[in-house]
């Protein structure tokens, strides 16, 4: 006895992104936590040892998280005016931020004391920065210049004035305690080496500074200005070595991952933009509900936290290995349960028996029981998972003819499940020849019966009725198209035909004239022989 042979169908490949391993880290960091804060978040930095809080520099307040439990642990309150750029110390136990009222604080974290303060701006500091050190803050300031602070002493060390306009970004080297960068609204970017007291080099960015980053290795730093990034070469003076143009809007932000190997920038445009920091290719992309101005992700990358314009912090935080297990396990059980309900078992089971291997709706098809074979594809998740599998047993009862059975005698609630699935996928290039047939027997075995059905099916068949007519005004409109297309072709290839007639016959023209014109030549020699 021949064995009977299960449906075939053929599973349509989806178009889109590749999928690759860093879009598969990234994406497992959870769904964000979201805290509002009062006013916009001006500054976030994670502190370097465990257990890796973040500070959050916002309206009249510098206030430190803890990444797992996202309450504030600690609060610095004392300021009258607006404070900004609040960083923490490489050993998590100092945090230095400026403000508007033109000095820069330094506290404690672990007694939440100030333990100096450092008066000289005459204007706002934007943005404070430790140096490779320890022992020193630069300070960066609306008054136009960059100040050098000794922390024991608390004096200043050295100042630099050669910005023309607010100074809102800076950084400094994580190797040379000498090295100081600045950006500002003047679009030039200043190195200054501390030894000398003197301007290294200075580089025209071409557009407002707004964040400076230097990547781990000192040789290389970057700037956001506009909506671009541009990498430059410390060793040579500031050299271009590359532009990312990835954002549509300003890039307010910019971040690196602890081992230096990848690049995070927020914008404006309500996205976070993940780099490769060797090739500054575009790996992954996070989205926000509102523009980014500052971000920071933990030294251990487990966290990473995006401050927006109206004051909403989200958390992101990366599930661990052993969490990763236990979900993917759960859902290779649940996905299991739910194709042995639905599809047909791999090919390691061909040594089960028949009743065990073949899928409901092929038992089905064996059994000759066309309107349950139908049910068993209708199921939510086959219908909306697995479309072409529906499709292919619909093309299995068309050729059986058996399909007008499969759909006669249904009640209200199967029948709109029916309709609705024919409504969603009828415009589909894959499927639409099959489900027209289908649509015109369905109409055919319910056309003298439409007042017996409920009002959902009824309401059902409208639907289908304009979801026909939009195919119909499509195929109407790609037709016109296709016409005026064809009419551009054709006057294209006429005119090409004619200039190439008429160069043609120019050529044969003057082929004609070449013996007149020597006749003409000879008689003219005769003559002046004569």
């Amino acid at each position: 006895m021949a064995s009977f042979k299960k449906l075939n169908y053929k599973a349509l490949t989806r178009t889109g992104v590749e999928l690759t391993e860093d879009n598969i880290y990234w994406k497992k960091y959870t769904s964000p936590v979201l805290v509002k804060e009062f006013g916009a978040i001006d500054y976030i930095d994670f502190s370097p040892v465990e257990p890796y809080n973040f500070a959050v520099t916002c309206s009249v307040r510098l206030q430190v998280y803890n990444p797992i439990t996202k309450l504030v642990t600690k609060t610095f309150s004392k300021f009258k005016e607006a404070a900004y750029g609040g960083c923490f110390r490489k050993d998590g136990k100092l945090l230095c931020v400026g403000g508007e009222e033109a000095v820069v604080r330094l506290f404690n974290v672990n007694s939440n004391n100030m333990l100096r303060l450092f008066s000289g701006h005459s204007a706002a500091v934007h943005r404070t920065f430790f140096t490779a050190d320890d022992v020193h803050i630069a300070s960066f300031s609306d008054d136009k210049t960059v100040r050098l602070w000794d922390i024991p002493s608390e004096k200043q060390v050295t100042s630099y004035n050669d910005h023309t306009e607010y100074i809102r970004a800076g950084a400094t080297n994580p190797v040379s305690t000498d090295i100081i960068l600045s950006g500002g609204y003047d679009k030039y970017i200043h190195m200054y080496d501390t030894r000398t007291n003197k301007k290294a080099f200075s580089v025209n960015n071409d557009a407002p500074v707004e964040s400076l980053l230097f990547l781990p290795t000192g040789g290389i730093f970057l700037a956001a200005g506009g909506t671009d990034i541009k990498v430059y070469d410390a060793f040579m003076r500031g050299r271009l070595l590359a532009k990312i143009t990835q954002h549509h809007k300003t890039v307010t932000c910019l971040k690196v991952t602890s081992n230096g190997d990848r690049i995070l920038s927020g914008s404006l445009d309500k996205h976070v933009k993940i780099y490769d920091a060797g090739t500054y290719n575009t790996l992954h992309t996070l989205d926000y509900p509102n523009a980014v101005l500052s971000i920071g992700i933990s030294a251990n990358n487990h966290t990473i936290v995006a401050g927006m314009v109206d004051g909403l912090i989200s958390v992101r935080k990366r599930e661990e290995d052993a969490e990763d297990k236990v979900k993917m396990n759960h859902k290779k059980r649940l996905s299991h349960k739910c194709v042995s309900e639905a599809l047909p078992p791999s090919n390691t089971t061909k040594q089960q028996n028949c009743r065990d291997i073949l899928a409901k709706y092929d038992v089905c098809l064996r059994k000759f029981e066309y309107s349950k074979a139908l049910d068993c594809v209708m199921v939510n998740y086959v219908s909306n998972k697995h479309p072409h599998v529906t499709v292919a047993l619909m093309q299995e009862l068309i050729r059986r003819q058996g399909l007008e059975r499969a759909l006669a005698g249904r009640d209200n609630k199967s029948l709109v499940n029916i309709i609705k699935f024919l409504n969603k996928h009828i415009g589909n290039i894959h499927f639409g020849p099959t489900l027209i047939e289908v649509t015109d027997l369905l109409l055919d075995v319910y056309e003298d019966h439409l007042d017996e059905l409920g009002e959902e099916p009824r309401k059902m068949f409208t639907i289908m009725a304009q979801k026909l007519q939009e195919e119909i005004q499509l195929m109407m409109s790609l037709a016109q198209l296709q016409g005026a297309v064809e009419a551009i072709l054709s006057a294209a290839e006429l005119t090409t035909s004619t200039a190439e007639t008429a160069s043609s016959s120019g050529t044969k023209n003057n082929q004609s004239m070449e013996p007149s014109d020597a006749a003409q030549t000879e008689r003219d020699l005769v003559l002046s022989i004569t």
